[in-house]
C-alpha cells in the first residue's frame, strides 16, 4: 500500500471532509501548493479557489474561501493536512440551482456595493467572494470527471 496523508477540512459550521488521500493541492495566498506524504511542517493562509484531493486516481474538488492550512506529521510519520476554512463546499453540493443563485447574488451584491453609505463593505465583500468562488469552481470542473 502506498503512503497516504490525512486530509481534514473544517469550517465554523461543520466538518466538510476527513479522509486519507494520496495528495492534495491547495490555493494559498502565495500560490498553489501540492502536499504529498512526508511533507515538511507548514502553516500558511488559504486563498479562495479549489482544493483538489487525489485518491486512487479520482479527484475530489472543493470550493474554499479563506482560512488557514497546517501540515504536520505525528509520531508515526503520518502527514496530516488540516484546513480551517471560512467556507468550504464539495463540488457535488453545488447544484445548478445553487450556481445560478450564486451568480444572481454576486450581481446583486455588486450593485449594492456601489452605495457605500448603506453597505457593510466587509460583509458584502465576503459574500461576493463566496458567490464568485462557487461559480468559478463549478465552471472549472463542469466538464471534468470527479468523485461525487
Amino acid at each position: 500500500m502506498s503512503k497516504q496523508l490525512k486530509l481534514k477540512i473544517i469550517t465554523p459550521e461543520r466538518l466538510v471532509l476527513e479522509e486519507m488521500v494520496d495528495q492534495v493541492s491547495l490555493p494559498t495566498t502565495l500560490g498553489e501548493i501540492t502536499v504529498l506524504p512526508e511533507h515538511i511542517p507548514l502553516i500558511t493562509s488559504l486563498a479562495s479557489g479549489d482544493i483538489v484531493a487525489l485518491i486512487n486516481g479520482e479527484h475530489i474538488p472543493m470550493a474554499v474561501v479563506g482560512g488557514f492550512i497546517e501540515v504536520k506529521q505525528d509520531e508515526n510519520k503520518v502527514t496530516t493536512v488540516a484546513v480551517l476554512a471560512d467556507f468550504a463546499e464539495h463540488l457535488s453540493e453545488l447544484s445548478d440551482d445553487k450556481i445560478e443563485k450564486a451568480k444572481a447574488d454576486a450581481e446583486e451584491l455588486k450593485k449594492k456595493m456601489e452605495n457605500k453609505d448603506l453597505v457593510d463593505y466587509e460583509h458584502f465583500a465576503t459574500e461576493l467572494e463566496r458567490s464568485l468562488t462557487r461559480v468559478r469552481i463549478a465552471d472549472k470542473w463542469r466538464t471534468k470527471k470527479y468523485r461525487k
